[in-house]
């Protein structure tokens, strides 16, 4: 199995379906920015077979995890066909999917029929103003906490809920979402404000460290270290000192963990990033067409040329790209 220039392995593939999303949040896609019709034309997108050969040229070269990200991937239609035929590879040990929860009541079931393990759900905040407002006005915490619902009924165990938490904007929702959630079974996770993208505005002055979040929580509801589940795990993971559960905390911002990442990342047109900070990424469809075994050989080239650590460049200061690829393009 390959090895990047810093001798990490490739084991984790986040693959975007579509670049779409029904939402704008101005920390990713804001509406300002990025036009209603965007990402709405499926002729560049990879088809089924193109995913299916892509994701079993990934599993020859070492991944082990497959994550379906968008946009919004509920968007992209006939998903449970795609994740039955996903589901099927062997090799692929973990098949989950990201979402904003919107759409979730109504696919959770068929989603779950199809063969996904696991859910995560976006979730920035619980006051219904404040969520519309974070969604650029496209969205209803009342319909992804239906969402949440229907994903239980349907079998889904623990769900991860990310909240991307911005000075001054969310960080009066985290104290009311660690109450609503850390007993139910769910994992809530707290996420540093990152500079992914162009055209957010980011700003350190936005970032709120992680460890002042876990000081927070932990004056109310004392909290107590966990071990991580495996090597690579990009949560620090904590545990309520009363038995209710855990929680986590992404702190790419404030202790960045480049020297254990072994993800890579595939917008829905087919071009490989291998950082969530990368400027550029390789176009796959050539490769592709070759068919499986031309493109592991290919795949497993590119990743030995692989040397992104950007956030530790940025925690040091030293030169690093100005520009990123959009969230929106590659998931998070």
């Amino acid at each position: 199995m390959p090895l990047d220039r810093l001798g990490r392995p490739l084991r984790d593939l986040r693959l975007s379906v579509i670049d779409a999303c029904n939402f704008r949040c101005p920390y990713c896609m804001p509406a300002e920015r990025v036009g209603d019709d965007y990402g709405l034309d499926a002729a560049g997108r990879l088809s089924f077979d193109q995913i299916e050969t892509l994701v079993r040229g990934f599993v020859r070269v070492g991944v082990r995890k497959l994550r379906l990200t968008g946009g919004e991937p509920l968007l992209r239609k006939r998903l449970p066909e795609l994740i039955a035929r996903l589901a099927a590879i062997p090799g692929l040990d973990d098949l989950a999917l990201t979402t904003n929860g919107s759409l979730l009541a109504r696919h959770a079931r068929a989603l779950r029929e199809a063969g996904l393990r696991r859910l995560t759900v976006s979730l920035d905040a619980l006051d219904p103003d404040l969520f519309r407002r974070l969604s650029g006005g496209r969205g209803e915490v009342a319909d992804v906490l239906a969402g949440l619902d229907a994903a239980h009924a349907a079998g889904f165990g623990a769900i991860k809920l990310n909240c991307v938490v911005q000075r001054g904007v969310n960080e009066d929702q985290v104290l009311p979402l660690v109450e609503r959630f850390r007993a139910g079974g769910d994992v809530l996770r707290f996420i540093e404000y990152m500079d992914v993208g162009n055209c957010n505005g980011w700003s350190q002055a936005g970032v709120v460290p992680s460890q002042a979040l876990r000081d927070r929580i932990h004056a109310r509801w004392p909290l107590r270290a966990l071990d991580a589940n495996y090597r690579g795990e990009v949560a620090s993971r904590y545990g309520f000192a009363d038995g209710a559960g855990e929680i986590g905390f992404v702190s790419s911002i404030s202790a960045p963990f480049c020297g254990d990442c072994h993800r890579a990342r595939v917008s829905a047109d087919g071009r490989l990033y291998t950082c969530l900070f990368a400027a550029e990424g390789s176009d796959l469809r050539p490769p592709l067409a070759q068919g499986e075994d031309a493109f592991a050989a290919h795949l497993a080239e590119l990743w030995s040329r692989r040397g992104d650590r950007y956030s530790e460049l940025r925690a040091a200061d030293a030169p690093r790209p100005r520009r990123h690829v959009e969230m929106f393009l590659i998931g998070g």
